[in-house]
C-alpha cells in the first residue's frame, strides 16, 4: 500500500505559526523514517489557522531535513503566478534534490478576496487562463514553448537532466479531465468533496494521454483521525470537527481548538448536521479500522495511492497517528 501525507501546517491554539512550521518539519522527518512515499505541503494566504503560505520555501527546507521521501506542493496555486517563475522555482528544487520533488498545481484562491487581489495586483483581472498556464509550465520543462508562442524556446533553468513530477489537484471531473489531457498525475481532495470520486478517477484513467508520464496515477486525499482505539480516534477528531464548522461559518481558518473546547462547544442542530456530513469525508478509527478503509477506498476508486492529513490539536497525537498507520499498513522503516 502506497501511503503519503499532506500537511497544511495547522496552528493549534496555544502555539505560534513558527511552532506549526517546526512541527511540519518534524512530521516530515518522521514520515521519511517510517517509509511513507511522499509528503506534501499546501498554500494558504491570510489564514490564521494555517502557517504554510509559501510551499516552495518550505519544500526546500523539508527536502534538506529528510533523505528519501518525495517532497512536494499540494498545491501551488498557479493562477496567482507566472508559469515561468513557478517552473524555475521547481527546477531549482529539482537540481538540489533530484528525483524527490513533486509539483502539484491547483487553481483555488487559497485565501479571501483581499489576499487574492494582493497576489494578483499587477495582473489584468480575469485574464488568467489556467489551462494555458499548465501547458506553458510543462513546455518550460521540455525545451520551451514553440512558435507562435511569444516565449518560444524559453527554457526553465537551471537546465538539469530531470524535472519535477507534475500533478494536478482537484475535487471534480474538470480537474480530472485536465490531468488526463496533459498526462500528469491526479490527486482528488476527498476532504473537500466526497462525491463523484470514482467517476472523476474513471474519467481520468480512460482519457489519459501519456505525455508527462507513461501511465495514469491517482491519489485520493482525506482527513484522518487514528488512535489505539476507535473511541479515542473519535474523541481526537472533535478538534477537526469544530475547525471545519468554524471555517464554514466564518469563511476563514482559526487555530485548531483543543479537544475539551471542541467537546464542550455549543453546537446548533445545523452545526451537528455539518459535523455528520464532514465525518462522511473523513477516515477514522483504530489502526486496523483505518487499514480496512484504505483498502476499501483503493478498491472502490481504483486509485494507486492514499494521502491523508491529520490536523489534530496535539502534535504528539499527530505523530502517534503516523506511527500507528505505518505499522498497521506494513510500511518499511528506512
Amino acid at each position: 500500500m502506497k501511503l503519503s501525507i499532506l500537511d497544511q501546517s495547522p496552528v493549534s491554539e496555544g502555539n505560534t505559526p513558527a511552532e506549526a512550521l517546526a512541527q511540519t518539519a518534524a512530521l516530515a522527518r518522521e514520515a521519511d523514517r517510517l517509509g511513507y512515499h511522499r509528503f506534501w505541503v499546501s498554500e494558504h494566504h491570510a489564514a490564521p489557522g494555517l502557517a504554510g503560505t509559501s510551499p516552495e520555501v518550505l519544500i526546500a527546507h523539508l527536502a534538506a531535513v529528510t533523505s528519501s521521501i518525495r517532497i512536494g506542493a499540494g498545491a501551488v496555486l498557479l493562477p496567482h503566478y507566472s508559469a515561468y517563475k513557478v517552473a524555475e522555482n521547481f527546477r531549482v528544487l529539482e537540481a538540489l534534490y533530484p528525483g524527490r520533488i513533486d509539483l502539484g498545481l491547483g487553481r483555488a484562491p487559497g485565501g479571501g478576496a483581499l489576499a487574492v487581489h494582493a497576489l494578483q495586483e499587477h495582473r489584468i483581472q480575469g485574464s488568467c487562463l489556467y489551462e494555458e498556464q499548465i501547458a506553458d509550465l510543462l513546455a518550460y520543462f521540455k525545451g520551451g514553448p514553440v512558435k507562435p508562442h511569444p516565449y518560444a524556446g524559453l527554457l526553465a533553468t537551471p537546465d538539469v537532466p530531470t524535472s519535477p513530477e507534475v500533478w494536478l489537484l482537484g475535487a471534480g471531473r474538470d480537474s480530472a479531465a485536465l490531468a488526463a489531457k496533459f498526462g500528469t498525475g491526479y490527486a482528488f481532495a476527498r476532504f473537500i468533496n466526497g462525491k463523484g470520486i470514482a467517476e472523476a478517477l474513471g474519467a481520468y484513467r480512460t482519457g489519459f494521454r501519456g505525455t508527462e508520464r507513461e501511465a495514469p496515477h491517482s491519489i485520493v486525499a482525506v482527513y484522518l483521525s487514528c488512535a489505539e482505539t476507535a473511541e479515542e480516534a473519535d474523541r481526537l477528531a472533535a478538534s477537526i470537527d469544530l475547525s471545519l464548522v468554524l471555517l464554514e461559518k466564518e469563511h476563514k481558518s482559526f487555530p485548531t481548538p483543543p479537544i475539551d473546547a471542541a467537546l464542550n462547544y455549543a453546537y446548533t442542530p445545523y452545526d451537528r448536521f455539518r459535523v455528520a456530513e464532514n465525518r462522511l469525508q473523513m477516515v477514522l478509527g483504530s489502526p486496523e479500522d483505518v487499514r480496512g478503509q484504505f483498502e476499501q477506498m483503493m478498491a472502490e476508486y481504483g486509485c494507486e495511492e492514499i494521502m491523508f492529513s491529520v490536523p489534530m490539536h496535539s502534535f504528539e497525537d499527530r505523530l502517534n497517528c503516523l506511527r500507528l498507520i505505518a505499522k498497521a499498513c506494513g510500511l518499511q522503516e528506512r
